[in-house]
């Protein structure tokens, strides 16, 4: 079974994108310059739209 949903793949792909353009920035405005932190982003915004994403893990 598949870990993410289609669309939550499709908005990951649409982030890193932006990440490649340099035109991705994090909540507090600032430009993102990691691809974890891109990945998290796009995960996070699939979640809100209701895409099958697993919930967040917490901090180690």
């Amino acid at each position: 079974m598949a870990k993410y949903s289609k669309k939550a793949g499709e908005k990951v792909e649409k982030v890193m994108h932006e990440l490649k353009e340099g035109t991705l920035k994090s909540g507090s405005g600032k430009k993102v310059t990691s691809k974890k932190q891109a990945i998290a982003i796009g995960l996070s915004e699939a979640r809100e739209e209701g895409a099958k994403v697993p919930k967040k893990k917490g901090k180690k």
